[in-house]
């Protein structure tokens, strides 16, 4: 089985062991030559600045506690390995039957990253290539990478209006 036929799921555990299944997971995936049906075991994580009297430190904050995500190729073997780790109790999803992620909550939830090469910058004009805004041709305002929009300055009748487009939304125009 192929690593394009694998999925995110959603696993829950007991408060605290999120680090503990995550590692025990892989372990056990290894152990029994599931690395091609296991691929990653990840429990997301903010690095939070804490300043307590005069000293700072940083500290990892989960931003799921009690969850831990997993991408695996669904088989009857690897729900059978995830639901015998000590401190899993289960898949989210009705039932028995784990409901894999979305590509869009994955993202959103900050569970994978995915790289978009801008061939673009501020001050740029730019076409709008999907959405109800499509063919529009704008500039661009502003750039955030990290949450993955584009602020465009769209004339609608007349008027300048901002408009926010994920980055993929939007292409240069060639001269």
């Amino acid at each position: 089985m192929a690593e394009s036929e694998a999925r995110w799921y959603v696993v829950h555990t007991y408060s605290g062991y999120e680090n503990k299944v995550a590692t025990d997971l892989m372990t056990t995936a290894e152990n029994r030559n599931l690395q091609d049906m296991i691929i990653d075991v990840k429990v997301p994580v903010e690095i939070v600045t804490e300043t307590v009297g005069d000293k700072t430190k940083e500290v990892e904050n989960k931003l799921f506690p009690g969850y831990v995500f997993v991408k695996m190729v669904y088989t009857d073997e690897t729900w059978y390995v995830v639901r015998n780790i000590r401190g899993c109790t289960g898949f989210v999803g009705p039932g028995s039957k784990p409901v894999p992620l979305t590509d869009a909550e994955v993202y959103r939830m900050g569970v994978e990253t995915r790289s978009v090469k801008l061939n673009y910058s501020v001050g740029d004009s730019v076409r709008i290539i999907d959405g109800p805004l499509e063919d529009f041709v704008g500039v661009v305002e502003e750039i955030d990478a990290d949450k993955d929009y584009v602020r465009v300055v769209v004339s609608m009748f007349g008027r300048e209006t901002p408009v926010e487009l994920e980055l993929a939304q939007a292409e240069p125009i060639e001269d």
